[in-house]
């Protein structure tokens, strides 16, 4: 090989050598970032928000049935109880019979009764005669107006049975009938069948004690460091050990104003609705009252923010081949949300708030 022709293959060699890393520079350039059609199934999305930002204290309570939807049902007469229709736990409807009883008291009130409706008829027939012989001349006046005050009298006595028999609810067979006057669950039961009692020795808390539980109450324990936070209004979240994922939403409705003697706490009242009556009387539950602020930040779900190398970042989504990663500092995280500041995070931007590590190690490998 002569010395022009090695000269001519050593200038291809190098030309070749050269063109290798600019073709591989190249290729690496047009490879663009993009997420697959499976990967945009795996993520959720949410959007920064200006709110105001909220306090959070959090409480011990308990949970009770709405006072003003309660009724404990007291008998009015004493007696045998013959028949019981219900069970504690039991849902009743309003005028539905609880228990029938038989009773020497209201035997007593309907020989009144009946002994009213005889004197009322003797009466009515007396007068009728006093008034004929007044008309014959056959009697004075003062004789037909102590016939009428007669029937007066027979017929308030009359009227006087008659109401207390319909206090009782007595039915046509003469039994006491108790009904219940709300609608709602039995919280308590202190009759059974059989049982025999006097008004002097019925239960403090009567026969039945019936609760609509379609609402009920939480009262917390605000100790004394706490009652400044806590006013009437305030919104109040709550979760219990048998739902701890299920948040109830109620609101503080009564802030009372004597403070317990043994734990030096006051009761705070709270007023919730009750779906499905998951809640249940005597249940314990977390409060978490929640206290609003004037002043306004950007927040976030918690969920969403991803912490790196000392470092809070957010991942702001325009499309499948444009996600950013934004650097932000958070200044506070109440509940479930985030207030976050950042020089490039605005309100309505739209972010990652599922699975977004696994576009964050993409982004950044």
């Amino acid at each position: 090989m002569n010395r022009s022709a090695l000269l001519f293959l050593l200038t291809l060699g190098l030309g070749a050598c050269s063109k290798a890393p600019e073709t591989a520079a190249t290729e690496a350039t047009t490879k663009k970032f993009s997420l697959s059609d499976q990967t945009l199934k795996e993520l959720a999305f949410d959007t920064v928000r200006l709110e105001p930002v909220r306090s959070e204290q959090s409480f011990s309570g308990q949970v009770t049935t709405n006072g003003d939807k309660t009724a404990k049902i007291f008998p009015l007469v004493g007696g045998v109880v013959e028949k019981l229709n219900v069970e504690l736990g039991d849902h009743v409807t309003k005028g539905q019979v609880l228990a029938v009883v038989r009773s020497g008291e209201i035997a007593d009130v309907q020989n009144q009764n009946s002994t009213a409706g005889t004197d009322v008829a003797i009466a009515s027939k007396n007068l009728s005669v006093a008034e004929d012989q007044f008309k014959a001349g056959l009697a004075a006046e003062r004789d037909v107006v102590l016939a009428r005050e007669e029937l007066r009298k027979a017929q308030s006595n009359l009227g006087k049975t008659g109401k207390q028999l319909g206090i009782y609810g007595v039915s046509q067979d003469g039994h006491y009938v108790i009904k219940a006057p709300i609608s709602g669950f039995i919280t308590d039961k202190n009759v059974t069948q059989g049982m025999q009692y006097t008004n002097a020795n019925t239960d403090a808390d009567g026969f039945f004690t019936i609760a609509d539980l379609d609402q009920v109450w939480v009262l917390a324990n605000v100790f004394e460091a706490d009652i400044a936070n806590v006013k009437l209004g305030y919104q109040a979240d709550i979760t219990t050990l048998s739902y701890p994922d299920k948040h109830f939403l109620g609101v503080v409705d009564k802030v009372f104003n004597v403070l317990d003697p043994d734990s030096k706490a006051l009761k705070v009242r709270i007023r919730l609705p009750n779906p499905g009556y998951l809640l249940k009387p005597e249940m314990y539950a977390q409060v978490r009252i929640l206290n609003t602020e004037k002043t306004k930040e950007l927040a976030v779900p918690a969920n969403s923010v991803i912490f790196d190398k000392d470092q809070h970042f957010v991942l702001v989504y325009k499309s499948r081949t444009e996600v950013d990663t934004r650097p932000v500092t958070v200044t506070k995280t109440v509940g479930d949300v985030s207030y976050v500041s950042g020089a490039n995070l605005k309100a309505g931007d739209v972010i990652v708030t599922k699975n977004q590590l696994l576009v964050y190690d993409e982004l950044n490998d």
